[in-house]
C-alpha cells in the first residue's frame, strides 16, 4: 500500500482555546494614591475626634476657692505677689525639623511624603506660661508646587496639636525642610 492508497483524512473541528484572552494588567497607582488619601482623611477625623473628647483646645474649667486662712500677716498692701513670670515667646524661641513617617515613590513621578513637625524650644522649658496655647505657623519647603503653610497648637508647655502634612515632591533625593514664621497667643 502506498501514500497515494490510503483515504483522505477526516477534518477536525476547530480546537478551543484553552483559557480566555486575559485582560491588559492596568497600573495600581490610582489605587495607592486612594488609600495614601484614605489614610490621610482618617488621620485628620482621629485627630479631630480626640481634641472633641478632650474638651478642646486652650479651654479651662472654671475654678473658685475659698480659705478661712488669715494672710493678712504674710503679705502686705505695699507688695502684692506679681506671681511667676515667664519668657516672651516668639519665632526664635523654637527650632523645627520634620520627621517622614510616609513616603511612596512612582520613579520618574516623584513621591507622595507625609512629614511631622519636630519641634524643640530653644530655652528652659519652665519659661513658657504653662496655661497658654501657642499657634506656630511654620513653611514646608521641598513641595512640587511650593511651600506648603501649617499651623501646630502648643499646650501645656508639651503638648504639640498638628495635623500630619502629605506633599509631593519632584524625586526621591529632594530634601524636605521648615522653617518657623510666627508663634503667637491664642486669644492674645
Amino acid at each position: 500500500m502506498t501514500d497515494t492508497d490510503l483515504p483522505p483524512m477526516p477534518p477536525m473541528p476547530p480546537v478551543p482555546p484553552n483559557d480566555p484572552p486575559r485582560p491588559a494588567k492596568k497600573s495600581r497607582t490610582h489605587l495607592v494614591i486612594i488609600g495614601s488619601a484614605a489614610a490621610v482623611i482618617a488621620a485628620v477625623v482621629a485627630t479631630g475626634v480626640v481634641v472633641v473628647q478632650s474638651g478642646g483646645v486652650g479651654t479651662k474649667p472654671a475654678t473658685t476657692a475659698e480659705s478661712n486662712v488669715d494672710n493678712t500677716d504674710a503679705v502686705t498692701a505695699d507688695a502684692p505677689d506679681p506671681g511667676p513670670t515667664y519668657s516672651q515667646v516668639d519665632a526664635d524661641s523654637f527650632a523645627v525639623g520634620l520627621k517622614t513617617t510616609a513616603r511612596q515613590c512612582f520613579g520618574t513621578a516623584g513621591c507622595t511624603v507625609t512629614v511631622e513637625p519636630d519641634l524643640t524650644f530653644l530655652g528652659d522649658s519652665e519659661g513658657i506660661d504653662p496655661d497658654a496655647v501657642y499657634e506656630i505657623t511654620y513653611e514646608i519647603h521641598g513641595d512640587e508646587s511650593g511651600p506648603v503653610i501649617e499651623t501646630a497648637e502648643l499646650s501645656n508647655r508639651t503638648n504639640l496639636n498638628y495635623t500630619p502634612s502629605v506633599i509631593s515632591t519632584a524625586s526621591a533625593g529632594t530634601e524636605v525642610t521648615a522653617d518657623i514664621t510666627d508663634v503667637s497667643l491664642q486669644g492674645g
